[in-house]
This record gives C-alpha cells, structure tokens and sequence, in this order.
C-alpha cells in the first residue's frame, strides 16, 4: 500500500507527508494506537508535522499485539533476544516482504550492491533462539551475496580465521564481518593482530551478560586496535523495527530516507527537545507500517544537525536487551 511511497522518499517534504499519511491509516486501522492516541487527548486531524505525532512506548509490543488493519495472515513473528526467558517483545510481521525490501535497500544504501561482499556472521547467541530479527536480516544478506563463502559462524572462530585468510587470497573481494560484541571480542583476543584487506568489521552491539559492559569508545579501540581497522561499524536496529540505522566510525548514526530520530526531553516524554541536546530516542519507521511507525525507545541519545545521532545508553529502569546494549 504505501511501499512505492516509502522507499522513493527524496526529500524533507516527501517524508513529513508520508509520515502524515501513515499517521492517518494506522489511527484507523489500529486500535491499539488509536486508544493510546485518544488517551492523550490529541485530535489526529490537527496533526500535520510529524514531529507532532505521538509515539507508542515501546514496551507495548511485550503486552499486546501491535498490529494495523485486518490481516489475518502473519508471515513472521519476531521476538527480541535477552537475557530472560519472559516477556519479551513481539513483532507480528503481516508481509515480510516489506522487511526484506527495507534491509536490502537500507544495506545498499549505505554500503552499494550486496552481490560485492563476502558475508561473514558471528552472531553464536542469536542463532541459538528462535525468532531472531537479525538472523533473518543476515541471512537473506548472506543468500543475496550469491557468495559461496558467506555463511554463519558459531564459536568455531579458527576455521573463521582460516576462512578469512583464504578469501583475501582471493582477491579484492569485500568482506562484511558482522557479529555481537562479545564474539568480535573473543575472536580478537585470541587472534590479535588480526589484519584482512577490504574487510568491514560491524558489530550489532550487546555483550548478553557474557562480558563486562564497554564503552563504545572502549569496544571500537580493542576491535579496531586487533583487527587492524581504521574504523568498526555499526548497526542499530530492534525487533520492533523494520529498518536499520548504521554507523561507519565512530558510532554516530545515520538512517536511510524513510527512518528518522527524534529526541524527547527526559523529564516530559511528549515534548521534542533541540538538536544536540540529550534525551530518550524516538523513532519513525515508515516502512513499520503494518504495525506502527512512532516508536518511543528505551535508549538514550542525542541528535546531531545533519540528522545523524548517537546511542548513549539506556533508561536506567529499563530490562536489559539483546541488542545495542554499549554504553557511549
């Protein structure tokens, strides 16, 4: 319905009015969020900026099912990772299509072609849950990559290593290293001085209880210093989204067209705070639409005047998570 509109978004006005749209459809069409709309008392039809539309605090998509319009048929449901085993979030997926379109094209947009790179995935903790987001962001990536070394890792990190070697013998082949904290760490403390050609090393954030919690100053220095990178990447994303903020050095931000970061004062969630000031992150997701679109994170951050922002941490009152988990 609104796919053609979201991912041909090219300018500042082009976003406002497709927010505006989706705003409209899903205070329709979602009950949920039309209750909690109605319980602040906002009029939806005055609602003509999308900084003026309300967001849905995250935490809802552990209590109820977020979910707009009428469709029965549920494609996927993801469910965040964590250290619990209860109460975790749920994201209903109506068209998995719609994800699968908007981490390609957010992928491609910063980075170019899938088809250039070797997918390299160490993500040992996801793939051992079921429901996992990112496993299956990362492995139509890998399928996309049409590269016959792309594939997951778990623990095996010497065949990893191996494998590295021989691919960079190869050639000027791209290489995408992604993987958790913890195992980036692992791996770089038992093969320091870990140098690969062409090679991006991205982390997703998140130590799950396994090590000490880093800054992301600290993380990026240890990972940078051991794999011989001028920088570590990064990837912001949640279960709860359908798109994808990436980082290329030094853990500032930046979101493809139909993504946008908003900040709103600590103290007063419903008030947008200045550029460069700090506070809890806030974000639109249009490609969300199936679900909803304005979310209130549990992060803190703060944004920048060219729109990128950084994650500086979490709500001190909120669960621990399995994603982003670095502290800036």
């Amino acid at each position: 319905m609104f796919q053609k509109k979201i991912f041909n978004i090219s300018s500042f006005n082009d976003f406002n009015k497709t927010a505006i749209e989706i705003f409209n459809y899903q205070y329709k069409y979602n009950n949920f969020y039309q209750k909690y709309v109605n319980y602040l008392s906002i009029d939806f039809k005055k609602v003509k900026y999308f900084e003026q539309i309300p967001f849905l605090p995250i935490g809802f998509f552990k209590t109820h099912k977020i979910i707009t319009g009428r469709q029965k048929n549920i494609d996927a449901v993801f469910i965040s990772s964590g250290t619990t085993s209860f109460n975790k979030s749920k994201h209903y997926i109506s068209d998995i299509s719609i994800y699968e379109k908007s981490f390609k094209k957010g992928f491609e947009y910063f980075y170019g072609n899938i088809n250039d790179y070797c997918i390299i995935a160490l993500l040992p903790s996801y793939l051992e849950k079921k429901g996992s987001s990112l496993i299956y962001m990362v492995k139509s990536l890998i399928k996309q990559s049409n590269n016959r070394e792309s594939k997951f890792y778990s623990d095996n990190y010497k065949d990893l290593i191996c494998d590295l070697k021989k691919i960079c013998c190869l050639g000027k082949q791209k290489i995408l290293l992604i993987g958790t904290s913890f195992a980036l760490l692992d791996i770089a403390e038992q093969y320091s001085n870990i140098s690969v050609p062409n090679m991006i090393v991205m982390e997703t954030g998140g130590m799950k209880g396994k090590r000490k919690e880093l800054t992301r100053q600290e993380l990026h220095y240890l990972l940078s210093k051991n794999f011989g990178a001028q920088y570590i990447h990064s990837e912001y994303g949640m279960t709860e989204l359908l798109s994808q903020a990436y980082s290329v050095k030094n853990g500032i931000f930046k979101c493809p067209p139909w993504m946008k970061i908003l900040i709103r004062d600590i103290n007063d969630p419903f008030t947008i705070i200045d550029k460069g000031k700090t506070g809890g992150i806030n974000i639109i997701d249009l490609a969300n639409f199936n679900s909803c679109s304005f979310i209130a994170t549990q992060d803190l951050g703060k944004l920048y005047k060219d729109e990128s922002f950084e994650v500086l941490g979490r709500f001190d009152y909120s669960d621990i998570r399995g994603c982003n988990l670095m502290m800036g």
